[in-house]
């Protein structure tokens, strides 16, 4: 079952290759009715604890296959479902540590019913000067915690 808040709150690790730390995972559902096609996606800039995690080096993982910024944006045949998790990892020596960690994700989509104008100045990173989560515009925060 999806939460209501855009970050999940299941789904939060860390990711190991054999016994060293290389990163971290969280999960994301879409806030849109329709879903989107990948090529449609408009990716932020992650931040976790103030850190900076920059959109090209996220992997977006749908139905269970990964795919980079670059795949992302020329990919016009994945679909992400309304009801699927999208799977963020993000390369990092070491991953996180153990507690609370505040993650802020902002993210957006085009879509063929909305003016230009509106699409052409989405920023994933900053909110929208018009509040429409269920288009995308929206900066996510929320607390979490690895054990």
């Amino acid at each position: 079952m999806l939460e209501r808040e855009v970050i999940q709150s299941v789904g939060f690790r860390n990711i190991k290759d054999g016994d060293k730390v290389t990163g971290f995972q969280f999960k994301i559902r879409l806030p849109y009715y329709r879903g989107v096609f990948l090529s449609q996606l408009r990716p932020g800039t992650l931040y976790v604890d103030g850190e900076r995690f920059d959109r090209k080096d996220i992997i977006w993982n749908i139905k269970g296959v990964d795919y980079t910024y670059e795949e992302m944006k020329s990919n016009m045949d994945v679909h992400w479902a309304t009801t699927e998790l999208a799977v963020l990892k993000v390369p990092k020596e070491g991953g996180l540590s153990q507690g609370f960690h505040d993650l802020t994700y902002g993210f957006c989509f085009t879509s063929s019913y909305m003016p230009p104008i509106m699409q052409d100045n989405m920023d994933p990173d900053k909110e929208n000067i018009v509040f429409m989560p269920e288009f995308g515009h929206h900066v996510n925060k929320r607390r979490l915690i690895i054990v």
